[in-house]
């Protein structure tokens, strides 16, 4: 199983200290993505954990203020690359087209692409779902080539942070249509995923992950979690 830990903009340099050196203490069988902030991803060690980031610019270089490259984010040791997560879709306007530019920066440097689809509360309310589902992929991975390389992240856009989740045929409806249009891709889930509900969740066939949110910020949590997977 892999297990991507989305930190977001949380934790302050000392707590980040203490928080890897806990999370480094794990002992697990599953690989282990951290997605921490920008300023905490060079030197940091890692123990049997891979690195990854939370996001990544479109642009190879130049001058674009406030943009972190591919060539940056290899040039630190990452392996993985979270992108069109809903947070920025929302509140950086970002679009299917601007994420299809960074696949291909990323792929460019051999950084593995996880790639955030999801639908929202009205769009699901309105039988949407697999319209969007099949959208959102068609548009992202255009012209791509190196298509089985990108994880796909399946978050329902109501479901981040709610502490609801889809029942489990929904999920494996939507995993299942994931699979007709990308049968050699890893596909994993998030949205709300807690050392709680994951004995439900990993009952549903086709997940090959989780992504983690809110529980990425708590190693006894994520430990309760990887336990539990066994």
């Amino acid at each position: 199983m892999l297990i991507v830990l989305n930190n977001k903009c949380n934790l302050e340099k000392n707590e980040f200290k203490t928080y890897v050196k806990k999370l480094c203490k794990i002992s697990t069988i599953n690989e282990i993505v951290l997605c921490p902030s920008y300023i905490y991803m060079d030197n940091i060690k890692l123990k049997r954990i891979f690195l990854g980031s939370q996001n990544v610019s479109k642009y190879s270089d130049g001058s674009y203020t406030g943009e972190i490259s591919a060539k940056q984010l290899k040039s630190v040791n990452v392996d993985y690359c979270i992108v069109g997560h809903s947070e920025r879709r929302i509140n950086n306007n970002e679009t299917n087209e601007d994420i299809n530019l960074k696949i291909k920066e990323l792929l460019k440097y051999n950084i593995i692409p996880i790639l955030c689809i999801g639908e929202t509360q009205e769009q699901k309310s309105h039988n949407k779902t697999e319209d969007i589902i099949k959208q959102e992929i068609e548009m992202c991975l255009k012209d791509i080539k190196q298509k089985e390389k990108i994880i796909i992240a399946y978050e329902p856009i109501w479901s981040i942070g709610t502490g609801n989740i889809p029942l489990a045929d929904e999920i494996e409806n939507v995993m299942y249509t994931i699979k007709k249009l990308l049968p050699k891709n890893r596909i994993i889930y998030g949205g709300s995923v807690s050392e709680d509900n994951i004995e439900n969740l990993k009952a549903i066939n086709l997940i090959d992950g989780y992504i983690l949110g809110n529980t990425s910020l708590y190693p006894e949590k994520i430990k309760k979690l990887v336990e539990k997977l066994k």
